[in-house]
């Protein structure tokens, strides 16, 4: 039995709808599952709704991008209350960053001689929230890269011609927005952060000096040293430890947790994760 707490729908950069997740999840016997789109609830109702209906334990969920010392890091909520006014405004910040950005990018890109517009953007993305994955998609059907991730390395990564930073909260801030809306904080993938595994003991213990609440530990991504590595931050630490696809419907992972990709966490995570929220 195994569940799966990290996967990404149309409504941020997602491929499948909250309905096709739910019923992937079912297909794969998942005991518990969550939504967390970048940035935004949007999708979390419909599918908190179709796991009670289906009989999958959904938690409400999101990803939200903040910045740590300079640097990029990905908080993942849990439990938050949907209709929390604050974390509503504190994400309407975050999704306008997000527009601004896409509008700096186009610019860019225009002026590298691409004919790309930002309606074209938004019809790819259909309706959810609009990113760099969505321009990279219309980079690839127009031809000008070979792949998505081409894209990135070409043209829309850091450092690159088309690159533009965003507005993000702090970690901190973003910590105390999801304590705020009822939630627990967790470090998304932190194997991703720095591969030799150098940075992650100070990162957590001043995350932790934040009140961070747990650390994804059950990843695709993360080797055997790195489940090691977090498996002791997280007990020296006093954190819950997480897990899952980080699924979008592209070529990272070919499905959600299960026997269909060979990626198990655990459903102890999930019991643990409605304990911490009920304390």
């Amino acid at each position: 039995m195994c569940v799966d707490l990290h996967t990404h729908s149309v409504h941020s950069d997602g491929m499948a709808t909250p309905a096709q997740l739910i019923s992937m999840a079912v297909a794969g016997g998942l005991t518990g599952f969550a939504l967390t789109d970048h940035d935004t609830v949007s999708g979390v109702q419909e599918a908190m709704r179709l796991g009670q209906e289906q009989g999958v334990n959904v938690i409400s969920g999101l990803e939200v991008s903040a910045t740590h010392n300079g640097s990029s890091v990905h908080i993942l909520g849990y439990g938050v209350d949907l209709d929390s006014p604050e974390l509503a405004t504190a994400l309407a910040r975050l999704q306008q960053g997000r527009m601004e950005r896409n509008l700096h990018i186009i610019a860019k890109l225009v002026g590298l001689r691409m004919a790309v517009s930002l309606e074209e953007v938004e019809r790819i993305s259909g309706g959810g929230q609009t990113g760099r994955p969505h321009i990279a998609r219309l980079l690839l059907a127009k031809g000008y890269v070979q792949s998505t991730a081409q894209a990135f390395s070409l043209y829309l990564a850091r450092n690159k011609p088309a690159w533009c930073d965003r507005f993000a909260y702090s970690a901190a801030e973003t910590i105390a927005i999801l304590h705020e809306a009822g939630g627990v904080a967790v470090l998304a993938h932190p194997g991703i952060i720095d591969p030799a595994l150098n940075m992650q003991p100070q990162l957590v213990r001043e995350l932790t000096e934040r009140h961070l609440d747990g650390l994804e530990l059950y990843y695709p991504g993360h080797s055997w040293n790195m489940i090691q590595c977090f498996s002791g931050l997280a007990r020296q630490h006093n954190l819950l430890v997480t897990g899952g696809s980080d699924y979008h419907g592209d070529s990272r992972i070919k499905g959600l947790a299960g026997q269909a990709t060979g990626f198990f966490p655990p459903d102890s995570i999930m019991e643990q994760l409605r304990d911490r929220l009920e304390q």
